[in-house]
């Protein structure tokens, strides 16, 4: 039925294609790209014969002329972007060129600074809509997921939604007295930069990690949690009827924390380049390359994620609550697709947003962010293919 072309070939891109291939009613064809074409390769050997078709290719995704050149040999449905968030731009401007659907799972960031912003990629919305081609951006878990459990709430069981604490708890453990469940690059500029929250209209701005709170997960018990900023934010304040505050939360256990500190104190965390030996290097992309590769850590993890969003607001004039969370299996993820559960939150998202465009659920000319569509049919998805979520209608809030 549909031909998706899918750039990037890590750990959430190993399972978007595993759910691809389980979805092959829908993603007849998957072409798996990627500038090291061996893991392209090793995907195709684990996928092939499977009920979906697959082709890979070699792409540099920073040159738009190549990413065009691909498109137009392979004419996908739809151009799923699991590479880094620098390369949104060069991307979507190959989409833009061959009037091709796009979805991403991260909003776009200059490589030379640590900015987490949809403006960039906003602008492209009457290019896309005069283009007749739909951009979906952040069709990951957070944002994504998140933000679709805020567009359900707000459908279902609210007129206004006065305050969404989004909580995201990782208790697993790999085993490493420090590692990164995704990009460990991604992870460190997010984790390292300025904290900050949506509330009266306004950014209020706080030092990373400065916010510290303790929470008791469903499923996995009491973990210490720090507000940072997240780019879901900035969306969810435009798009949700009512929205006085919206905070992120990540928990972090105490030996990630000291060991980050330390990397932060001797300059390893920095983006500036530095002069090595005569060669130009940027302190954090040496050590991205010396942390073990995320993607090595499904067989080592164990434990379980707990992500969800906690609302508090008004329906027909009364006060109320709701928590909607989902909690994955480290073991039970790698058990099925082979990876740990961080990437499995966000590569199940990614295909089931793709399957929405091709299948034309949330086809619509334009760029826009998950909780702009009806949330019913991804909500419908998520208990289908690997992501069930529950209810809790008297949480206890965060402080």
């Amino acid at each position: 039925m549909a031909r998706a072309l899918m750039i990037g070939a890590g750990g959430v891109a190993s399972v978007c294609a595993h759910k691809c291939v389980q979805n092959h009613e829908v993603f007849t064809e998957l072409c798996i790209a990627s500038r090291t074409l061996s893991k392209c390769q090793a995907l195709k050997d684990q996928l092939d014969g499977k009920g979906t078709e697959i082709t890979i290719a070699q792409l540099d995704a920073d040159n738009t002329d190549d990413v065009i050149s691909l498109i137009e040999q392979y004419k996908p449905d739809i151009v799923i972007n699991l590479a880094l968030p620098y390369q949104d731009l060069s991307i979507m401007d190959a989409c833009l060129a061959t009037k091709t659907h796009y979805l991403d799972t991260a909003n776009y960031e200059p490589e030379d600074t640590a900015k987490f912003e949809y403006k960039w990629q906003w602008a492209y919305r009457e290019r896309f809509e005069k283009a007749g081609i739909t951009g979906i951006l952040g069709s990951g878990f957070d944002p994504g997921v998140t933000s679709v459990f805020s567009a359900y709430a707000l459908k279902h069981y609210f007129d206004e939604i006065h305050y969404i604490d989004i909580l995201d708890c990782n208790a697993g453990d790999n085993g490493y007295p420090f590692a990164t469940n995704f990009n460990p690059e991604i992870n460190i500029r997010e984790v390292s930069a300025k904290g900050s929250y949506w509330e009266n209209g306004e950014w209020i701005e706080t030092e990373p990690m400065e916010i510290k709170r303790v929470y008791d997960f469903p499923q996995v018990g009491e973990k210490s949690m720090y507000l940072l900023h997240h780019e879901e934010l900035e969306s969810l304040a435009l798009n949700i009827t009512g929205i006085r505050r919206i905070r992120f939360f990540m928990t972090f256990s105490e030996s990630y924390l000291t060991h980050l500190k330390c990397l932060e104190n001797v300059g390893m965390t920095s983006i500036e380049p530095i002069l090595f030996q005569g060669m130009e290097i940027v302190p954090l992309q040496f050590l991205k390359a010396v942390l073990p590769d995320p993607a090595s850590l499904g067989p080592l993890t164990k434990g379980k994620t707990n992500i969800g969003c906690i609302f508090h607001g008004v329906k027909d004039g009364v006060e109320k609550s709701y928590y909607v969370y989902n909690v994955c299996d480290h073991e039970e993820t790698y058990k099925e697709v082979g990876s740990q559960a961080v990437s499995y939150t966000t590569g199940v998202p990614a295909m089931i947003g793709a399957m929405l465009v091709v299948t034309g659920q949330w086809a619509r000319p334009g760029v826009y962010n998950v909780e702009e569509f009806d949330p019913d049919a991804f909500m419908e998805a998520l208990n289908q293919w690997g992501l069930p979520w529950v209810e809790d209608f008297s949480p206890t809030p965060v402080e």
